[in-house]
């Protein structure tokens, strides 16, 4: 006999206990160890479906209230911070919480800091000219230019293509560059 296990996906698991909620949320923050704007915080936590955004913004609230996390001001932009309670709580208790939500969470943490990064270093721009069109590229990494480049596309369509695989792995984009300027020989034409 069918069962309806068998339909579902770790997709579909939700989190709906508060305190689990909350220790997952505590677990992140001792893990994640950076300062997390309110706004990063609850695009990780309600991403790919890992917290319903409305039992989230409900711990957050509570937390806030028996001060396990507090709001820190740093040059005008609020940041949370756990408490000492609330690292004490994030050791203690994180196994309440299953290793897959707390692996989701640190994941889309991970990512979005790394987009944020890729977005910050790398700049990348199409430009229309009198015929087709241009993607620039700057690679910074602080206050050094890796690579200031510009390609040409034909059209539109193929200009924001380019731009789009730039973007999407910038650090293989330039490491792909650097390898084939080093590799690079003159070439010698075969004669028959």
């Amino acid at each position: 006999m069918d069962t309806f296990e068998k339909f579902l996906t770790p997709n579909m698991l939700s989190l709906t206990d508060s305190y689990a909620v909350k220790i997952l949320i505590c677990y992140f923050l001792n893990e994640i160890d950076r300062p997390v704007t309110p706004v990063q915080l609850t695009e990780i936590a309600t991403s790919d479906g890992i917290l319903n955004y409305f039992y989230y913004t409900e711990a957050i609230n509570s937390m806030l209230e028996a001060k396990t996390i507090e709001i820190k001001n740093v040059d005008g932009v609020d940041y949370y911070s756990l408490t000492e309670m609330g690292k004490a709580g994030a050791e203690s208790f994180k196994t309440i919480v299953p290793k897959s939500f707390r692996d989701k969470i640190l994941s889309a943490g991970l990512k979005l800091f790394s987009k944020l990064k890729i977005e910050h270093d790398v700049k990348c721009e199409v430009k229309q000219l009198e015929k087709g069109f241009s993607v620039s590229c700057i690679c910074n990494d602080n206050d050094i230019v890796l690579m200031d480049m510009k390609l040409f596309a034909p059209d539109e369509l193929q200009a924001n293509l380019i731009k789009e695989k730039i973007m999407q792995n910038p650090t293989e984009f330039y490491g792909k560059v650097l390898n084939y300027a080093l590799d690079n020989e003159q070439y010698i034409p075969q004669i028959n």
